[in-house]
């Protein structure tokens, strides 16, 4: 059990890192330089798994809110909400994500080329619906989560040290299941639809690079690195995604509890947030020039002491 957690406690801080230095990038990019279109998307991304990391696994900030002098009840209640909140972001916005890539890269003669500009003119409207649905849809986090009690083990599953979700209706806790399944079973499908989508578009414009000259692959170049970027996060956000959702849902739907497979269930859960931002840092050409610029920097100053 203490290696499951030394295993968490490195993975969650090296995520928080990762996720802390993109965060600061993209914000300086925003208000400094012209963005990218994708490159909002990616901030909020990463500003949403730094939160998910910081609250999702059994790490630093819980304790931290355990040794506050504040009613149990509430900080359990908090610290669940902005959990659940956290991982229904992740998984709207890497949807939202791969499908304005989708969109971008379209040819000027599809129908998707079309809402290439609606999309980003619409792009405040839809974070906000989203983040309104996921505020709403996880408000049963409120009701249902808490504090730990003396009350029978069949009525509460203690899930932390100090918090326990509570027992409800299994026809309240089949919809709530339910609901959330389609949602995520919408959104994967809508991940996956967008990505077969690019890959049909990036190997079709491979073979047109074989019969046009190379200036021209090279033009393409950092386009086709972004989508192969945003395909293998969503690869990888699907499968993290599928297991975590069997075993939490096993868990909710048999009513048990066992420390081993909870702490397992929040390493997979953590594996995307930590590995998003290691991606998405050594594909991007501004950040990999950004920090040979630094490298050099550094180099020098040492070099003249």
């Amino acid at each position: 059990m203490s290696s499951l957690r030394i295993v968490l406690n490195f993975q969650a801080g090296l995520g928080v890192l990762a996720n802390m230095f993109l965060l600061v990038f993209y914000t300086l990019i925003i208000l400094g330089h012209r963005p990218k279109p994708t490159d909002m998307i990616s901030g909020q991304l990463t500003f949403i798994h730094i939160v998910l990391l910081l609250t999702g696994g059994d790490i630093w900030l819980k304790e931290i809110v355990e040794s506050l002098n504040i009613d149990n009840d509430f900080k359990c209640k908090t610290t669940f909400y902005i959990s659940r909140v956290m991982r229904g972001l992740s998984i709207c916005i890497t949807c939202l994500l791969s499908v304005f890539q989708a969109v971008t890269i379209s040819p000027s003669t599809s129908l998707l080329a079309k809402f290439k500009y609606k999309l980003q003119n619409h792009m405040i409207y839809a974070f906000l619906f989203i983040w309104s649905f996921n505020l709403l849809f996880s408000s049963n986090r409120i009701f249902y989560a808490g504090a730990f009690t003396n009350m029978s083990e069949t009525k509460q599953m203690k899930v932390t040290k100090f918090c326990s979700l509570f027992s409800m209706k299994y026809i309240i806790r089949a919809l709530i299941l339910t609901v959330a399944t389609c949602r995520d079973v919408f959104l994967v499908g809508l991940m996956l639809a967008t990505s077969a989508y690019m890959v049909i578009i990036l190997l079709r414009h491979q073979r047109q690079c074989k019969h046009l000259h190379s200036l021209s692959h090279l033009r393409a170049s950092p386009e086709k690195r972004a989508t192969q970027t945003i395909l293998l996060l969503v690869v990888s956000f699907v499968v993290m995604y599928w297991i975590n959702f069997i075993i939490s849902s096993i868990s909710v739907l048999l009513w048990i509890y066992n420390p081993v497979i909870l702490s397992v269930q929040k390493i997979v859960m953590n594996v995307y947030p930590t590995i998003t931002p290691l991606v998405q840092i050594s594909s991007d050409n501004r950040i990999i020039n950004m920090l040979k610029h630094m490298q050099s920097m550094c180099h020098q100053i040492f070099k003249k002491r």
